[in-house]
């Protein structure tokens, strides 16, 4: 069975066989054009002393023409080709680890207040969000966003897992959603598009296609009668009238047919992948239920788009010199304008049922893609016993294969706290990450990097990355129990909280951080919180022997060996019993005795 790497490197060097044989065909029909071109050119010259042999050079005029549209056919598919290059080799930079900074960060969903967003590295560069997303339009992002941002129930879940499984081998279907968005980042903006197509018409006026098309019909007859008999009166009084009724409709067209431009150039995108989802048969609930709900209007959705591009054709050509003139007397802009306005009347408030289509169906699609990538990650078992979260082999999803190690891990069944301590640079803010990541990615549909997990719905709240703000006056300290106010209020929810502590209340004394850090856990445990808590502070190992069994000390450790620090990044039951602050500093040439 041939592996991820194997299928996208296989499936690049055929795309890269077929841009070959493109270009050459490229340079052969362009050096066929101007053949032609000339022959046309120069037999023209030639037959302008036998007029009546003229029409003999149509021939090559008309082969020069098909040549040219065979010429542009061929060079969208070559811009379709350097898409798929782009998806396979994407596809094998994450998997050679070099997918960080490339694609998607995400940034603009991070919310400094979530209560681990930040922490656990959701968004920005080589974040959870950019490893995931090949999703092509802003709805797609916008919906894997929110899967990530809040947890879904166990049923949601397992439809998402359904779905998943259905999509993980079908790489060429999201090949083809990869190519369909090629002008992704002008494309849909979910939002603005939907309330677009909400908005009420305003040229509604039942007598406005037939009144103005009868005020043409009638300029026209008016000319021709001036052509036929003489008389310019009636021409001129059509005219004035037709002017009037134009200028009265001007403004009003001229702003319907921007909107609907603008409108129309992010559902290029929607159109195209919505045809991608409407040509597939699927067997998960969730999947055919995306096609039941596109498949209740009169006809397709893509159609419908395509329909509108249409149109919006026919509104582009009133920047036209010749529809310029003529559009004051003819009702060119008006008239298109209100056929826009009746197609948004009729489909305008189902664009946001497709946007949430299209999106949930790109989150999907990303997830799958994800767990075709990573064969050995498993997806995780959700049970009512709460609170749990049991691991094995559990190891961070955004560390390259080669540098993760893994480790067993239960929480809950009486155990609510994991005190880990240990040396700097053993792992201990890593596992608190890894932990939360695998949680988010549960609870958000995707397989998780471990060999088995185990897991009760949770809430997770993280304090690992929390920044001072100097513009906002807010120290670190403050807005660390800032964030731990928060995790209270979480804690106080149906959901039982995952907390994931580092370093806690290091901005203190170490009295006070004694004191504050046992009074935080362990009022977090007993309103039924699990977590875990890191610390260098060896005076805070005591903390799990005041909750009566439910916690308990483990502890990361280093190792010295030909002069160099060694680690091994496996979690051990107890307290830690070395330190290497003082090797570290002497190992960049401070003085240290």
């Amino acid at each position: 069975m041939e592996s991820p790497r194997d299928v996208y490197s296989r499936l690049l060097e055929e795309n890269q066989a077929r841009m070959a044989r493109g270009r050459a065909l490229d340079r052969r029909l362009g050096w066929t054009k101007i053949t032609v071109f000339l022959i046309a050119a120069v037999g023209a010259i030639a037959l302008l002393h036998t007029p009546r042999r003229l029409p003999y050079a149509a021939i090559p005029a008309l082969v020069f023409v098909a040549l040219a549209v065979a010429h542009e056919n061929l060079l969208r598919q070559q811009r379709e080709q350097e898409r798929v290059s782009q998806f396979y080799e994407r596809g094998l930079a994450r998997l050679d680890n070099r997918w960080a900074g490339t694609g998607e960060g995400g940034e603009r969903f991070l919310d400094p207040a979530h209560p681990y967003a930040r922490d656990l590295d959701i968004f920005g560069k080589g974040s959870l969000f950019e490893l995931l997303c090949t999703a092509q339009t802003t709805a797609g992002e916008e919906m894997l966003a929110q899967w990530l941002l809040r947890a879904a129930s166990p049923g949601e879940v397992r439809e998402r897992h359904a779905a998943v499984l259905e999509l993980n081998p079908q790489v060429q279907l999201r090949e083809r959603l990869f190519v369909a968005g090629q002008h992704v980042r002008a494309g849909v903006h979910p939002e603005e598009v939907a309330a677009w197509g909400e908005e009420t018409a305003t040229l509604q006026q039942a007598w406005l296609p037939w009144g103005l098309g009868t005020m043409a019909a009638l300029w026209i007859a008016s000319l021709v009668w001036w052509f036929a008999t003489g008389p310019w009166y009636p021409l001129v009084l059509m005219s004035l009238v037709n002017l009037g009724l134009g200028w009265r409709f001007r403004v009003p067209a001229a702003e319907i047919a921007e909107a609907t431009e603008h409108a129309a150039g992010g559902l290029k995108v929607l159109a195209e992948v919505l045809a991608v989802l409407e040509q597939r048969r699927f067997t998960s609930e969730r999947l055919r239920r995306l096609q039941a709900a596109l498949g209740s209007g009169d006809i397709a959705p893509s159609r419908a788009l395509r329909k509108l591009r249409r149109l919006v054709e026919r509104l582009e050509n009133r920047e036209n010199l010749m529809v310029r003139v003529i559009d004051p007397l003819f009702f060119y802009t008006p008239l298109f304008a209100r056929l826009a306005e009746r197609w948004k009347r009729r489909y305008g408030p189902k664009i946001r049922g497709w946007l949430a289509a299209v999106g949930e169906f790109e989150a999907l699609a990303a997830l799958a893609g994800y767990a075709w990538e990573h064969p050995r990650q498993v997806l995780p078992e959700f049970v009512d016993e709460a609170p749990l979260f049991e691991a094995e082999d559990l190891k961070h999803p955004l560390l390259p294969e080669s540098g993760a190690v893994g480790n067993d891990l239960t929480l809950g069944r009486e155990l609510s706290l994991l005190l880990i301590s240990g040396p700097n640079m053993a792992g201990k803010s890593t596992l608190l990450r890894g932990v939360g990541i695998n949680a988010v990615l549960a609870q958000a549909g995707a397989p998780v990097r471990a060999r088995r997990l185990r897991m009760s719905p949770l809430s997770v709240g993280a304090s690992i990355c929390v920044l001072d703000s100097l513009q906002g006056g807010v120290s670190r300290f403050y807005a660390e129990i800032r964030r731990l106010k928060l995790l209270s209020d979480l804690a106080r929810g149906p959901v039982p909280l995952l907390f994931l502590l580092d370093e806690l209340l290091s901005g203190t004394n170490s009295h006070d951080r004694l004191e504050g850090t046992r009074f935080v856990v362990g009022a977090l445990v007993r309103k039924g919180a699990i977590g875990l808590v890191t610390t260098h502070d060896l005076a805070l190992t005591a903390i799990p022997e005041a909750l009566e069994g439910a916690g308990r000390n483990c502890h990361f450790e280093d190792s010295i060996e030909d002069g160099k620090l060694k680690f091994d990044y496996r979690l051990k039951p107890g307290v830690v019993r070395t330190s290497n602050a003082l090797k570290l500093m002497q190992a960049v040439g401070l003085e240290v005795e």
